[in-house]
């Protein structure tokens, strides 16, 4: 039983770091760059489940809203006044929906690759939300339907897609090599 436990710490604090250092490998594309982030984060859910993999990336809030420089622009409370800000909590919540969905489901690809969609899906729609409100509310920035649809939806998505699908992949490859 303390082994289990020790190995489920030591893979959150992987996952958490992985969801660091994710946040400075960067795709680079037109407006908004695609980060690794969604990749790990979809990875925790996938190999930790919902709760864990959740708390991973809470983790890494927390250590970023502390201060360390975690975010891709940084870190500190003040953070939560960027409107990107409410892509990393949907990190979480999607990291959560996905691990969710993994658990209770089927390991083939098509059950991963739905469940990481799913999860790209949440991070999306937090994501964007958060980012309306914070640019509308606090920031009293006037957006336009197009401009917000193009950088928080369509310039991200494929080269995000692309992640869900080869973190599906390789989860389904590495899920069978890791004793329950």
């Amino acid at each position: 039983m303390e082994r289990t436990k020790t190995r489920e710490v030591a893979f959150c604090g992987l996952f958490t770091a992985l969801v660091a250092v994710g946040a400075f490998l960067k795709i680079p594309t037109p407006l908004v760059p695609v980060t690794m982030q969604l990749f790990f984060t979809t990875l925790a859910g996938i190999f930790l489940g919902g709760k864990k993999g959740a708390l991973s990336v809470v983790v890494y809030l927390a250590l970023g809203l502390c201060g360390f420089p975690v975010f891709t622009e940084g870190g500190g409370p003040m953070y939560v006044l960027k409107p990107s800000f409410g892509y990393l909590v949907g990190f979480a919540m999607g990291a959560y929906v996905t691990g969710t969905m993994v658990e209770k489901g089927k390991k083939t690809m098509g059950a991963l690759l739905w469940a990481s969609i799913c999860g790209l899906v949440v991070v999306y729609v937090v994501g964007a939300a958060y980012y309306y409100w914070i640019c509308v509310t606090v920031l009293q920035m006037p957006l336009s339907v197009g401009p917000f649809l193009v950088s928080c939806f369509l310039v991200p998505l494929p080269g995000n897609l692309v992640l869900a699908v080869f973190g599906a992949w390789l989860g389904k490859r590495l899920l069978p090599l890791i004793p329950a």
